[in-house]
């Protein structure tokens, strides 16, 4: 059943990323419309996903050490600007980019991956839907390089 459901994972990322490169990435910076924010569940939706993700990391061996010295709070709180700016609605990103928040992590696509998992089961566990789900993962995929190997 875990390999099954690994599979269903891995294929739910690879489509994402698939969707990404044959219609284009919309802009990360400045989304055009907010129904993504809608259909994550606004700024309560994405505070619950956000939670369930930072249970999931602590769940996570593959990564859960990069997190050893994290401020969890500022995380939660930084995460959730990010979703909610990247899925188009009306928060400010106040953290520090991807590259400079990632340097000396040196994150490997084995880690990459594992937290995308992470947060493909919050994702599910806070009930969002496969089409907003795959939507946000190719936004996210678009910083994939920001991320590994810094």
């Amino acid at each position: 059943m875990s390999s099954m459901l690994e599979k269903l994972r891995l294929h739910s990322v690879l489509l994402a990323l698939l969707m990404m490169a044959l219609f284009g990435c919309q802009s990360i910076s400045s989304p055009k419309e907010d129904a993504l924010y809608h259909e994550l569940g606004g700024t309560k939706g994405i505070e619950q996903i956000v939670d369930i993700f930072i249970y999931e990391i602590g769940e996570n061996e593959v990564v859960v050490h990069h997190f050893e010295d994290t401020d969890i709070d500022r995380f939660r709180e930084k995460q959730i600007e990010h979703l909610c700016v990247l899925s188009g609605g009306p928060c400010e990103y106040t953290g520090d980019d991807m590259i400079e928040s990632h340097l000396g992590m040196n994150i490997t696509e084995t880690e990459f991956n594992s937290m995308t998992n992470s947060l493909i089961t919050a994702l599910d566990k806070a009930g969002v839907s496969l089409g907003a789900r795959n939507r946000l993962l190719s936004i996210l995929a678009a910083m994939r390089g920001e991320i590994i190997y810094r």
